[in-house]
Order: C-alpha cells, then sequence, then structure tokens
C-alpha cells in the first residue's frame, strides 16, 4: 500500500507535446504571470513569434507573428505587455487593439505583473509602477538599494494592499548563489535590504485577533545553511496581538550542496507556504508555526517559473523539460498524516480547526471529552465550537452543556459556549434555535435583533416561526433571510405590507396563492384588498385568473370596487376577454343598470355576449341600450313598443339602422301596442323615412289601424313637396276625417295634384257639414252643375245663395 501523501501532484500540460521548442523552455523566453496563461518567444526561420497559451484551452495555442525582447499575459485577461529595447506596450488581443505605449528613458531589466491592471517595471536604477487606467505614464516608486547592484533580478512580490513592495536578485559570489532582496515600505518610504532567494507576503489571523496580519515569508541558503523566516510587517492593526516570528531551518540533502530556494508561494486557503528549490525539491510549511509538515523531490529539473494554483488555493511552476506541474494540499490526507507520520496531534489539531480540515474528528472528540469530564466546560467550549467541519456542534453538545450546574455567578457552560461561537461566527441552525429560545423568553429580542444584523445566526423556518409568537415583524426579517416564501408573504400580508407581496414574489420567483391572499385582505381591509387585486393584474399576463378575483369581490358584494377593477383590467378591450366584459355589465345591469349604461354609452368593450347583454338591459329598463343590441326582429318588437321609456330623437334615428321590412313590422307593431302612446313617434319615423319605406306601404299602415290622425299628421307633413295624387287625396281624406276643415279647405284651393273627380265624388259621399272644400273643387274643375244637383238632392239649396255670394263669379245658369 502507497503511503499516504499530504500534497497532490500533478501534471497538466507537457509543452513540447503542443508544439514549444525546448530551446525556448527558460526564464529568458517563458513566462507565466498566473495559472491561466503560459506565455513563450519562439523563432521559427526568421520569424519571431509569441505563442499562447490559454490553460483553459491547452490544445489550441494562440501564435502571433510579433518581435520582442520580453512578453507577459495579464493575469485574468488576454492582454499582452510587450517590450521591444525601451518601447514598452500593451495590446489587447480579443479586441486586436493597442491599449498603451510608452518608451522608458533606461532599460527594464525585468517586468511583471502585480495586479491586474498594474506592470511593475525594474530597471539598473529603479523600480516602477505603471497603470493601466486612463493616459498615465509609469510612476517611479523607489531607487533600488545597492546591495542589488549586479545582481540578475528574478522576482518582484507585493502585499494584497502593495503596501510591501520586494525585489528579489540573485548574483553568484564564491562558488554559490547569493540572493539579495529590498524590502520597501511604502507607507514609510525606506528600504531594508535582506539576504534572501524567494519570497511571499501572506494575510493571516491569528487565534483571538479580529484582524488580519500581514505576513512577510522569505527563504535563504547562506553560509551557515537553510532557513525560513515568517515575520508580520508594520505595526500590528489595533488590537490585534502581534505574530511572533519564527525562523526554522530548510533542510537540504547532502546530494544538493549546491541548492538554494527559487520560488515561494503562500496559500490564503490552507495557510501553508510552498517553497521550491533550483533542484526541484518542494517543501511545504505551516504559515503559523514554520513547521515543516513535507518535502520531497517533485521534478528532476530546475523550476525556473512558479505562480498561485487559484482552483487548488496550491502552487503551479514550469519546469526546463516543460512540465507545468502543480502542488497542493490533499485536504483528505494532510491532517491524518501530520497526527500519524509527523505524530503532532498538536499541530494537526490547530490545523484542522483553523483551515476546517478533516481528519482529526477523534483527536477533538476526545479531547473534548477530557476537557468536559474534568469539569473545564470553557476550554471544552473552544474545543468543541473550532472542531473542523462542525463535528461536535451538535444537538447532543448543547444538550449536554444545558444539563452542566452553573456555578454561582458564573456565566453558564451553555452561554459560554454560544459565546465563543458567536465570536467565531454564525451559529447553525439547532444552534440558534436553542439560543434564541430562552432569550426571547427573557422578553430580550433586541439580542436578536443585533445578531440577525451581525448575521451570527442561520435563519430558518423554525427560528422564524420561533420568533413570530413575540414578533412578527422580526420573524419576517427571519424569513426573509432563510428565504422560506410563503412564510415571508404570510408575514407582509399579517403586517399590512401587502403592496410588497408581488414585489417580493417576482423577485424569488414564487407563486403564492393569490386568491387565497386575496381573500384574506378583503376581509380584513376591502380598500387594500381592491389595491392588491389591481397589482395581480398590473402587469400583460395577471398573476392570477381574473374570474376568481372577481368572485372575491362578489362574495363580499363589492359591486362598485369590483366595477373599478374590472374596467382597469379590461381597458385594452382582448377578445380573450370576452367573458369578463360579460360579466362585469351583467353585475351592474343586474346591482347598477345607471352604471351599465354608462359602460355601455362609453363603447369601451366589443367583445362581450350581445345578445345576453341585450335581455339584461331589457330587463333592466335599459331600453335603448338593449334595442341597440338586439338583432332579432321579434326581440326588437317586443322593446320597441313601450316609447314611454326611449328618447323620441334616439328612436326615430334607430329606425334608420333597420331594414325596410323591419321598420315596417315595428312600426305595425308599435300602433298595435298602444296607438295612443306610440302614434306621435310613429308619425316621426314615418315622416323621415317615407321615401325608404315608400308612402303607399306607411299609408297602407295608418289605414289599417283607421288612424286617420297619424295618416293626417304624416302626411301633412310631407303633402306640399309631393306631386303623388294619392297622397293629395289621402291627405284631404285624413283631414275630412279628423275634422280639419280649414286644411281641407286649404288643399282643395291650393293643389293641383289631386284627381278632381276623385276629390269630388269624396266629398260628395263624406256629407261634409260644411260644403265649402266641395264648392271649390266644383269651380276650380268646372263641375257647377254636379254641385248644384247635389246640393239640391241633399235638401241644400240654402248653401247656394251663400256659396254664391262668397264665390260671385259662379253662375248657376
Amino acid at each position: 500500500m502507497s503511503q499516504m501523501l499530504p500534497i497532490r501532484f500533478q501534471e497538466h500540460l507537457q509543452l513540447q507535446n503542443v508544439g514549444i521548442n525546448a530551446a525556448n523552455i527558460g526564464f529568458s523566453t517563458l513566462t507565466m504571470e498566473s495559472d491561466k496563461f503560459i506565455c513563450i518567444r519562439e523563432k521559427v526561420g526568421e520569424t519571431a513569434q509569441v505563442v499562447i497559451i490559454d490553460m483553459s484551452d491547452t490544445a489550441n495555442p494562440i501564435r502571433r507573428p510579433i518581435s520582442a525582447d520580453s512578453a507577459i499575459m495579464n493575469p485574468t485577461s488576454k492582454v499582452i505587455a510587450l517590450k521591444a529595447g525601451k518601447t514598452l506596450q500593451i495590446f489587447n488581443i480579443e479586441m486586436k487593439s493597442k491599449m498603451k505605449a510608452h518608451t522608458m528613458t533606461d532599460d527594464v531589466t525585468f517586468w511583471k505583473w502585480i495586479s491586474v491592471n498594474t506592470v511593475a517595471m525594474v530597471t539598473d536604477n529603479a523600480v516602477y509602477h505603471w497603470t493601466m487606467e486612463g493616459d498615465s505614464q509609469p510612476q517611479k516608486v523607489f531607487d533600488r538599494h545597492s546591495s542589488l547592484a549586479g545582481c540578475q533580478i528574478i522576482n518582484y512580490r507585493t502585499d494584497q494592499d502593495q503596501k510591501w513592495l520586494l525585489l528579489i536578485g540573485i548574483s553568484a559570489q564564491q562558488n554559490r548563489v547569493v540572493g539579495a532582496m529590498q524590502l520597501y515600505s511604502v507607507e514609510r518610504k525606506v528600504s531594508q535590504p535582506i539576504e534572501g532567494h524567494a519570497a511571499a507576503f501572506s494575510q493571516f489571523t491569528m487565534p483571538n485577533n479580529k484582524q488580519e496580519s500581514t505576513l512577510f515569508c522569505f527563504a535563504v541558503r547562506g553560509a551557515q545553511g537553510g532557513k525560513l523566516h515568517i515575520i508580520e510587517v508594520g505595526s500590528p492593526p489595533a488590537g490585534n496581538q502581534p505574530f511572533l516570528k519564527k525562523a526554522v531551518d530548510v533542510f537540504f540533502p547532502p546530494e544538493a550542496q549546491n541548492d538554494f530556494p527559487v520560488a515561494m508561494q503562500a496559500s490564503a486557503k490552507h495557510d501553508v507556504i510552498y517553497l521550491v528549490t533550483k533542484y526541484g525539491y518542494i517543501h511545504l510549511y505551516d504559515l503559523e508555526t514554520g513547521t515543516c509538515i513535507y518535502m520531497n523531490r517533485i521534478s528532476g529539473e530546475t523550476i525556473f517559473v512558479t505562480a498561485a494554483h487559484e482552483a487548488t488555493s496550491g502552487i503551479i511552476g514550469v519546469n526546463r523539460k516543460g512540465q507545468v506541474l502543480s502542488v497542493s494540499v490533499e485536504e483528505d490526507n494532510i491532517i491524518p498524516y501530520i497526527t500519524n507520520t509527523l505524530q503532532n496531534p498538536d499541530l494537526a489539531l490547530r490545523i484542522a480547526s483553523r483551515n476546517n480540515l478533516p481528519g482529526a474528528e477523534d483527536l477533538f472528540v476526545r479531547k473534548f471529552n477530557t476537557l468536559f469530564g474534568s469539569g473545564n466546560y470553557s476550554e471544552a467550549a473552544k474545543v468543541a465550537a473550532g472542531a473542523p467541519k462542525g463535528i461536535l456542534r451538535t444537538p447532543q453538545t448543547i444538550q449536554r452543556f444545558q444539563q452542566c450546574p452553573t456555578a454561582s455567578g458564573q456565566t453558564s457552560p451553555l452561554l459560554q459556549y454560544f459565546g465563543i461561537l458567536l465570536d467565531q461566527g454564525q451559529l447553525n441552525k439547532y444552534e440558534s434555535l436553542e439560543l434564541c429560545r430562552p432569550v426571547l423568553q427573557q422578553g430580550r429580542k433586541q439580542l436578536l435583533e443585533k445578531w440577525l444584523k451581525e448575521d451570527k445566526l442561520e435563519c430558518s423556518e423554525e427560528l422564524g416561526d420561533l420568533v413570530k409568537t413575540a414578533d412578527p415583524t422580526l420573524a419576517l426579517s427571519v424569513y426573509l433571510r432563510a428565504n422560506v416564501p410563503n412564510k415571508v408573504i404570510q408575514c407582509f400580508a399579517e403586517t399590512g405590507q401587502f403592496q410588497k407581496i408581488v414585489l417580493y414574489a417576482k423577485k424569488v420567483g414564487y407563486t403564492p396563492d393569490y386568491i387565497f391572499l386575496l381573500r384574506n385582505i378583503m376581509r380584513i381591509n376591502p380598500d387594500q384588498g381592491t389595491q392588491f387585486a389591481q397589482m395581480l393584474v398590473a402587469d400583460d399576463e395577471p398573476l392570477a385568473d381574473i374570474n376568481q378575483i372577481v368572485d372575491v369581490f362578489m362574495e363580499t358584494n363589492m359591486i362598485q370596487q369590483c366595477t373599478a377593477f374590472l374596467l382597469d383590467a379590461l381597458k385594452n378591450n382582448r377578445p380573450g376577454e370576452a367573458a369578463l366584459q360579460t360579466r362585469l355589465l351583467e353585475m351592474n345591469l343586474m346591482h347598477a343598470p345607471q352604471v351599465a349604461d354608462a359602460i355601455l354609452g362609453n363603447q369601451m368593450f366589443t367583445h362581450y355576449d350581445r345578445a345576453h347583454i341585450a335581455q339584461l338591459c331589457e330587463k333592466a329598463g335599459l331600453l335603448q341600450r338593449a334595442l341597440e343590441h338586439y338583432t332579432d326582429l321579434y326581440d326588437i318588437k317586443r322593446a320597441v313598443v313601450h316609447t314611454h321609456l326611449l328618447n323620441p330623437e334616439w328612436l326615430v334615428t334607430y329606425f334608420g339602422s333597420l331594414s325596410v321590412e323591419d321598420s315596417l313590422e315595428c312600426i305595425k307593431a308599435m300602433l298595435q301596442a298602444n296607438i295612443r302612446q306610440n302614434l306621435q313617434v310613429c308619425v316621426q319615423i314615418a315622416t323621415k323615412y317615407h321615401e325608404q319605406l315608400t308612402t303607399t306601404a306607411l299609408i297602407e299602415i295608418f289605414e289599417s289601424f283607421k288612424s286617420f290622425e297619424g295618416l293626417f299628421y304624416f302626411l301633412g307633413s310631407i303633402v306640399n313637396f309631393s306631386q303623388d295624387a294619392d297622397v293629395h287625396f289621402k291627405y284631404i281624406q285624413s283631414a275630412c276625417k279628423t275634422g280639419q276643415m280649414k286644411e281641407v279647405e286649404r288643399i282643395c284651393r291650393e293643389s293641383s295634384c289631386y284627381d278632381p273627380g276623385r276629390v269630388k265624388n269624396f266629398l260628395k259621399e263624406a256629407k261634409l257639414t260644411d260644403q265649402l272644400p266641395l264648392i271649390i273643387v266644383c269651380d276650380r274643375f268646372d263641375f257647377v252643375h254636379d254641385l248644384v244637383l247635389y246640393l239640391y238632392r241633399n235638401n241644400l239649396q240654402k248653401y247656394i245663395e251663400i256659396y254664391v255670394q262668397k264665390i260671385p263669379h259662379v253662375c248657376l245658369w
């Protein structure tokens, strides 16, 4: 069985396999600013090229015909910095555009991206920073220290805030490679020369410290041997305990007498230091204690360039054979390795707790039980709180602390435990419940508010339910954090925040039972219920079925509010809303006919059931609206006869929309139903449309009802403009029947359109009390002889003398 190793070693790529010439794999031609890209300068024939290998797509190297002394890729994006002599240029490869350019006064001997937007450049005399922002030019940061004179610069490092800068160089002296470093404080503007070969900065939070410390780690192999130093730079942050500097030996095997450190990376995730030597050895150190965890040779060739490997929080590098290698912590193995191989359980406990790594469960349980059994509850609480993966943060642990006796005047072990957990970070679900239960019982909900603001509690539905008994608004905050949409919406409703329900539901993609909510809101506050209903249909796609919303309104007989809601919801007059349009009109015709009348008058809707609405209009007494909707003659005739309920002007105009046949049938129906009531409007209709309906047909209708009055008024309105003999005759006839003798006289005297003989015979047969019309006709058309005979035979001789006097030119013999 192979030994369990604390590291994972991986080969990602062999550069020669993707076409890179072995001669170009070296410090002067290959750069790797991050684990994203490797950049190589090559010469193919007489053509200079730059090859870019995207580590996420190694099978497709990008080759560009570029002649440059140096090329470095941006750490995160496809932006390349090129140097040719003293000219520096930065290009965006994807945009195929030049971003910046600058010509230096002195030669740049080393350069490096120190962030995504800043390049550091080293000349023989100084160090410059060149930011990509705007049109800024390179700015000198500090002068090189004399101790680095004649050195080959191999690296440049900064801390995360770029407040501490480090220049690293090497030189050959007395048959060994000597490392020289210059540490520069930006704030103090002072440099410190240090002997060292490889270095890195790291942020580290010590136990019981609130803030991070900035640590400077460097390794050196001097005449006296190898050392790794870990020190805190600058003054400790306020409230922090200072980090105690560490200096530990770096072991070099006898066969590696000329070996020395060449690269270092610090892992922020695991708080370890990766140290790589020229001969291909990897050393793994604990950052906090400086303890060497592991050492082994991983490469037979020099690893000449390294970078942080983000995916594993390890180190990645390239050796001279073209292997791209990475080393990282094997999380499942490192703690057991420290415990069993290094026989260092204290270190195993420390790293497991600090970095939340598995493998020390038994150690923690044993230590916890020992402390708890001896009554050292405070230390036991610290062990339980610090155990990795929360292995001791269980309901059982809480129950054990709950059962502990509390010394008089002392804080209970349970509260000590919770206090430690709160200091460390967030409580888990069960811890949050068990802490909040007694706090709420004591009425100290302000503590809950404080912990919630500080994100110290794991919010859950159960915690929300617990808090709700004391404060629904605070419970809402818990439900929101716990992402329990149904309870959030319930709280919004119960606390009267109805307007937030729809916005929240859309935001989290949750669809509540809106109808159930609406029904409850209506019961509590009808006005807000109406507003909520309007919110449900504010978008093109309603959030709830409008028919069901209407049902809610109607359950409490809220006709007026429902009408206002539907008028807004249906304002676009869509064909698919026909049933709702019908329902809106129906409810108002049954409960508020005047409102329905106004709606129909505005002609807002066109898709409702017209036949059904017409019948309801008729039942509601809105006969005009009924007639506007009826198409069946039977229905029209039934409604149109009630002229006392209709506007006469509208009714006359309405007949213009009917066919000739239907108009005549309706006039008949009107006269038959109530001739006294309907005669006048029938005359108006006949007068207006006599040309379309024909005078003959209209006369026949009036005559069929023996309505000489109607006939008289109808013909009276057209006789003066008509040439029709029958019209004139019928007018004389109807005038006689209705006793309108003056009109009979006028027409007999003035009209030249009637048939004289027919009129004479009618007047004789009519036996009028006033014989003047007959005299006029006989006089005009030379029927004097007939007149005399008629008067004589009917014993009307006395009229002869009167008429002779009135008409003196009449000659009777």
